[in-house]
């Protein structure tokens, strides 16, 4: 019979047949106090959102995805070394923002679209919360499907499923995000023609668009997301919050502006991640 392990306080060496450091102690310090601000942000965005008054607050959404951003970054740290998570958001960020200023200059890969200055300033054409817009969904996505796949996480292709999987989980969000960001906020506007499909004004270029960002994305990241330490770490439900949370905060609004196929949808989406995530960490 194995000894059982005793659990090991972060920034503890620990030694035997590999030698490893626990992420700092400093991300599990300021995580919870940054998760909360998260939080707070969160209702008192959804509040001004059901109320009518979020026009009068412009600086609510760009704190909102700062604020998720920072959170699962952070989070991210508690269990990845430190050089390895400012590489991911540096990736996530550059490749996001790379993407998004050929987009709006040629339209590819999402379609024709023009962004206005709801989101904030601009950094080459692109408001500046759209790469911190994807270090949350690629972030929080990743967590959710490792949560789902936790029972697979021995199998040969568990990575290769993980990638695919938080590729539908970045779809699933951008159909309430879509909607919301036209339509509810602002964000931007689309110019596609009436005779191609589209998705509440969103072209359906939009959503292949999404899928090649975030393989392209998580094909530079995935090396540096993997923990190569020996160490138990404990089930982390944060990614699972924060991406209904986002999801939810679409949802509304959607529903108050009557879109309700968009709100339904990410309800669902949901309602079933939830489902098999806590599925998958009671494994």
């Amino acid at each position: 019979m194995k000894p059982e392990t005793q659990p090991v306080p972060p920034g503890t060496e620990i030694s035997g047949p590999a030698t490893a450091l626990l992420p700092s102690p400093w991300a599990h310090v300021i995580h919870k106090p940054l998760f909360i601000a998260f939080l707070l942000c969160f209702a008192f965005g959804w509040t001004t959102l059901v109320l009518g008054a979020s026009p009068d607050w412009p600086w609510i959404d760009p704190l909102l995805w700062t604020l998720a951003a920072a959170a699962s970054m952070v989070g991210l740290s508690r269990r990845l070394p430190e050089q390895n998570v400012l590489m991911s958001a540096a990736i996530i960020a550059g490749l996001s923002l790379g993407i998004a200023i050929v987009g709006d200059r040629t339209a590819i890969p999402y379609g024709p679209r023009v962004y206005s200055d709801h989101l904030g300033g601009w950094i080459l054409g692109v408001p500046w919360p759209v790469p911190l817009m994807w270090i949350a969904i690629i972030v929080t996505g990743r967590g959710v499907a490792r949560l789902i796949m936790r029972p697979w996480r021995k199998t040969t292709y568990y990575g290769f499923w993980v990638i695919g999987l938080t590729c539908l989980l970045a779809l699933w969000l951008d159909i309430g995000l879509e909607p919301f960001a036209a339509r509810v906020k602002r964000y931007w506007l689309w110019q596609a023609s009436p005779d191609v499909w589209h998705w509440h004004s969103a072209p359906w270029t939009n959503f292949l668009g999404w899928f090649v960002t975030a393989v392209s994305i998580l094909g530079f990241t995935t090396p540096w997301l993997i923990n190569k330490q020996p160490v138990k770490q404990p089930t982390d439900y944060h990614p699972l919050v924060v991406w209904l949370l986002l999801n939810f905060y679409f949802a509304t609004g959607n529903a108050l502006h009557q879109m309700g196929s968009a709100a339904g949808l990410s309800l669902a989406g949901c309602a079933i991640a939830t489902v098999y995530a806590v599925r998958g960490a009671r494994w």
